[in-house]
């Protein structure tokens, strides 16, 4: 499984972006429930999303500063 790219979510409107942060902070919360009771396959799906999240928080941020400046 490859890393996303950001600009696989520079198309989403923000709401969508928004969504996508809630499963990706869902996503890491199971996955450390998996960890804690011995059930994790795939460790490198931590990696995966944080990279994700990361990415998305960073495009947040992004269109927020946008918008600011044009304010």
């Amino acid at each position: 499984m490859a890393f996303s790219k950001i600009s696989d979510f520079q198309n989403l409107s923000d709401s969508e972006v928004e969504q996508q942060i809630l499963a990706a902070k869902r996503e890491l919360f199971q996955l450390r429930m998996q960890k804690a009771t011995k059930q994790l396959e795939k460790p490198h799906l931590f990696k995966h999303t944080k990279h994700r999240l990361a990415q998305l928080h960073t495009l947040e941020a992004q269109r927020k500063q946008k918008a600011a400046q044009e304010s």
